[in-house]
Parts: C-alpha cells; sequence; structure tokens
C-alpha cells in the first residue's frame, strides 16, 4: 500500500507539525507534500522525501507567506498524488484541497477548519492591517476561499477532528462528520522535577494573536510575578513591548529546555480557546497543572481541581484572577501526570492504523 502525507506548510514548529511528525515516523517511506519547507527547523525531518509546491520558489514566501495566501489552493492542486493508494493530510488550512485519483483513498486529520475563513475571520480582518486599503483588498479573496475551503472539504474521503471541539467545528463549517483521534503527546519523554516547581509561571508556543498572550502579559505587569514565555511568532514584538519586567521572552528553546521549563513551573498558563491544546498536554505530562479558559479543547484535557483549574472569565482580569487564587500545593504531580496518558502516542497510532485499514480502497479491491 503507497501512502502519501500532505501538510499546510513548515514554518513554524506546533501541535500540527507534531502530529506530521508521529504519521511521518509511522510511514517513513511516505513523501511529505507541503507548500514550502523550512527544514533547518525541523530536524526530525531531516531523512523525510520532503516534496515542496510551486510556491518554495516565490521570492520571499518564507518570511511573508501571508501575501501568497491567494495562491495556497492552486499550488495545493497542483501536487500529483495519482500513485498513491492512500493519502493522508494534516490541514488547518490548505492540505485538505489535494486532487485525488478515484481508487485513492483521501484521509484528512483536521486539526481545525481553516480559522482564518471561519471560525475567526472577522478577527483576523481586523488585526491584518490598520489600513482601509488593505482590508478592503484582502476581504473579496476571503470570500473566494471560503467558497474554495467549502468545496475542498467535499474532497476528503474520511475526516478525522483533533478534539470535540473541531468535531462540531467540522459539522458546522463542512456538513461532514468525523472520527475523534486526540493527538499523542510522547508522556514518556516529559518528567516530574525532583526539586519540586520554582517561582514561575509558564506560557509558550506560537506568539499569534489568537492564543492571548497579551491576556497574560497584562494580568502579570499587575500582578508582578515572574512568567516565562517561550516560542515565536509573528506577535513577538508588539508582545514585548507591552511587557513589564517580570516577564521574560525565551524565544525557540530546545525540547529539553522545555521540558525542564515544564517541570519546574508553578503552571502553565492555557487562556486561549485551543482546537485541542498540546502545550497544556506536555505540562501535565510533566506532572504540572494548567490554569485554562473552559473552553474548546481545555474542557477535553483539563479536570478541574485535579490536573488544573478553570478561568471563571475571559481576559486579562480572569487571568489575574486564576493566579491571585491559584495553589500549586493543592495539586499531585502523580496523578495530573497519569491523566496525561490518556492522550499517549501508542493510542494515537494503534486508532490510526486502525483507520487506514478500514478505510483503504486498496484493501477493498
Amino acid at each position: 500500500m503507497k501512502i502519501a502525507l500532505v501538510h499546510d506548510f513548515l514554518s513554524q514548529n506546533g501541535g500540527a507539525e507534531q502530529v506530521l511528525k508521529v504519521l511521518h515516523e509511522m510511514y517513513p517511506d511516505a513523501p511529505i507534500f507541503t507548500l514550502f519547507a523550512e527544514r533547518e527547523r525541523f530536524p526530525f525531518l531531516k531523512s523525510a522525501d520532503i516534496r515542496e509546491s510551486v510556491l518554495a520558489h516565490f521570492p520571499g514566501v518564507y518570511r511573508h507567506y501571508q501575501w501568497y495566501l491567494p495562491l495556497m489552493p492552486l499550488a495545493t492542486e497542483l501536487y500529483d498524488l495519482s500513485e498513491y493508494d492512500v493519502v493522508i493530510s494534516s490541514a488547518s488550512a490548505f492540505a485538505k484541497g489535494i486532487i485525488t485519483g478515484p481508487n485513492t483513498t483521501h484521509i484528512c486529520y483536521c486539526h481545525t477548519p481553516t480559522r482564518f475563513l471561519w471560525s475567526d475571520a472577522h478577527s483576523y480582518v481586523r488585526e491584518l492591517s490598520r489600513t482601509l486599503a488593505v482590508k478592503l483588498l484582502v476581504q473579496p479573496i476571503l470570500s473566494w476561499q471560503r467558497v474554495w475551503d467549502r468545496i475542498a472539504a467535499d474532497r476528503v474521503d474520511v475526516f478525522i477532528a483533533n478534539s470535540k471541539t473541531v468535531e462540531a467545528r467540522i459539522k458546522k463549517y463542512y456538513r461532514r462528520d468525523s472520527t475523534i483521534i486526540y493527538p499523542s503527546v510522547e508522556v514518556e519523554n516529559f518528567f516530574i522535577s525532583s526539586t519540586g516547581p520554582k517561582n514561575y509561571f509558564l506560557a509558550g508556543g506560537r506568539l499569534v494573536a489568537y492564543k492571548k498572550f497579551d491576556w497574560i502579559i497584562e494580568a502579570f505587569n499587575r500582578l508582578q510575578l515572574p512568567l516565562k514565555i517561550f516560542g515565536e511568532g509573528i506577535a513577538a514584538e508588539d508582545l514585548k513591548k507591552i511587557a513589564g519586567s517580570t516577564i521574560e521572552f525565551l524565544g525557540r528553546v530546545s525540547p529539553e529546555e522545555q521540558k525542564k521549563l515544564y517541570s519546574e513551573c508553578r503552571a502553565y498558563i492555557q487562556p486561549q480557546v485551543e482546537d485541542f491544546g498540546m502545550t497544556a498536554v506536555e505540562a501535565m505530562a510533566s506532572g504540572r497543572p494548567v490554569i485554562a479558559l473552559q473552553e474548546g479543547g481545555s474542557t477535553e484535557t483539563i479536570i478541574d481541581g485535579v490536573t488544573g483549574v478553570f478561568m471563571k472569565y475571559g481576559g486579562w482580569e480572569g487571568v489575574l484572577d486564576a493566579v491571585l487564587h491559584f495553589d500549586d500545593t493543592k495539586f499531585e504531580p502523580e496523578k495530573i501526570r497519569v491523566h496525561a496518558h490518556k492522550f499517549s502516542r501508542e493510542v494515537f497510532e494503534e486508532k490510526i492504523r486502525a483507520l487506514v485499514a478500514q478505510h483503504s480502497l486498496h484493501d477493498n479491491h
């Protein structure tokens, strides 16, 4: 059975890329089709057969890929996947729009229906630019891409949702049913600190607007408590401008540094609505509680009072209130870590392999 993998693009290492990593290790001979790839950022794909689209040859695509959004649907459709029996797309944007032959099964692992076209459409336009001209130019493009995205969803044979939250969005925006398979966290790679937590809180991931790092920063500016933030993203410079003296930006950290940060923090903070929220599960695999908004994927991964606490409301005020009343001595690291095993790699691999076997047209003919 010949298998291919398709991923939107490889520029920042987040939860979706961790799923791709596991899929690549499950199917190491499967080529990875992607719009463009900054290979040096992904050492775990060093041996992978990565096949970039025509966009990879365009000037400035790595630094200013947003300006190539209108061309991404076309570039995705140009992948020649005719020789494969099964194609697994890892999609939070365009990868689901591949064109496959009549005897190829297309399984889409959907991290979320395209955020900037659906659930975050209005906030995306607001944040894109303050100039009216750019907004007037972008809105017709997004309107056309919504039509394309809806049609693209019809090309998928089998949808996998990464959470109940995403399952509901797939149903609403694409009118499709899906099977829930939670992303995997390699729990055995994380550890509980032998010396106990140090006096800092932790947040991290891609520094983009919807992750609500500004809420955390506003709260910690007022609390004057130590906060460490790891990760990179387009919002980094704006966030640094509003951050006070107790807040430290660590940038891109190594996997070893990240594990140590998790294990020694008082709590990990996740105030945004996440599709799943892999960093929160990694923190729990390190035995540390999570402070989170009671919406989205957090409601599926966090047990209030056992593996973390839920904020009573959103905004920086909600973060401040939750941190102010937080007592990390009430949590049992071992119990938190045991809960994280629910999202282990073994469970993920078993469910993916079973679904591929069940739906493979190759096996049925």
